[in-house]
């Protein structure tokens, strides 16, 4: 059965990490998602110029690794799969095919810079933003937005925070699941 009510939660996943699994779990735990697509960006244009991204093929696997346990929880490499730059506006259109109700699922890290994004005004009429909590971090939105919080204890951890630790497996999986450990070590040679 197709899902009828999907939280989209993209991003590079370079690595995935334990506060990315929390908030899975919290936005199915609100009951109001029948299923989490997971989307590895292909060419996230906002972070195109960062050195030493980790190849689409790498930050897959470590997202399946990561959330394919999780009970409702799909990861899509449909973003891989499509050339030129990765949009968000381009994956809800692609998923609201599917589903009657797309909604996005976004830290509030990323969702301080969501005005940026390709398309913003016609993405904000198509789907609700639900806003996982970070520390110290409150974004404003637009009035066109229409904005959720999803109730959790903010998790103050980050990918690029991890990707400047030079730790070792077991230092890792503090931060990791511990199935992405292995992978995000052999990427990271």
């Amino acid at each position: 059965m197709t899902a009828q009510r999907i939280a989209l939660f993209g991003g590079t996943f370079d690595p995935p990490h334990r506060g990315h699994v929390a908030a899975i779990e919290a936005a199915l735990a609100t009951g109001d998602f029948d299923e989490v697509v997971v989307t590895v960006a292909g060419d996230p244009y906002q972070k195109s110029t960062r050195q030493n991204l980790s190849l689409g093929d790498v930050r897959l696997a470590m997202a399946e690794a990561a959330f394919s346990p999780l009970k409702n929880v799909r990861v899509s490499d449909i973003e891989l799969r499509r050339e030129g730059p990765t949009y968000t506006i381009d994956t809800v259109l692609t998923l609201q095919r599917e589903a009657s109700d797309v909604q996005l699922l976004v830290g509030a890290d990323v969702a301080v810079s969501i005005d940026g994004w390709h398309r913003a005004a016609e993405l904000a009429t198509l789907c609700v933003v639900n806003v996982v909590p970070r520390e110290e971090l409150a974004p404003a939105f637009s009035q066109e937005w229409r904005v959720r919080l999803i109730p959790m204890e903010p998790v103050d951890l980050s990918s690029s925070w991890i990707r400047d630790e030079r730790g070792d497996a077991h230092s890792l999986e503090k931060f990791l699941p511990s199935a992405v450990v292995p992978l995000w070590l052999a990427a990271r040679g």
